[in-house]
């Protein structure tokens, strides 16, 4: 779930392929292998691009901290008035 939420802060941020193979991975739940034999290229060059969409990710929150920053305004909306909190949550 990590980085399904990652992705969707920075999947922009993606090439069109490393988009096509982690979707295709995460939320359309393809082997690599079926990933590979849809694509015509080797189980391990799928392996290697998903890998580096995780580094990706990882450096993107690393450096901008988008997804830690909106979890803690969730924990944070908690303790907030009803009233305001459905305001920010619409904003989240």
């Amino acid at each position: 779930m990590y980085y399904i939420n990652l992705f969707d802060y920075y999947g922009d941020l993606l090439t069109e392929k490393q988009q096509h193979y982690f979707e295709d991975y995460y939320f359309n739940n393809l082997t690599l292998s079926e990933i590979s034999e849809n694509e015509q290229v080797s189980r391990n060059a799928v392996n290697k691009q998903l890998h580096n969409v995780l580094e990706k990710l990882d450096y993107y929150e690393g450096i901008l901290s988008l997804y830690q920053k909106a979890q803690q305004m969730k924990e944070l909306l908690k303790s907030v008035d009803k009233e305001i909190k459905e305001q920010m949550e619409e904003l989240l």
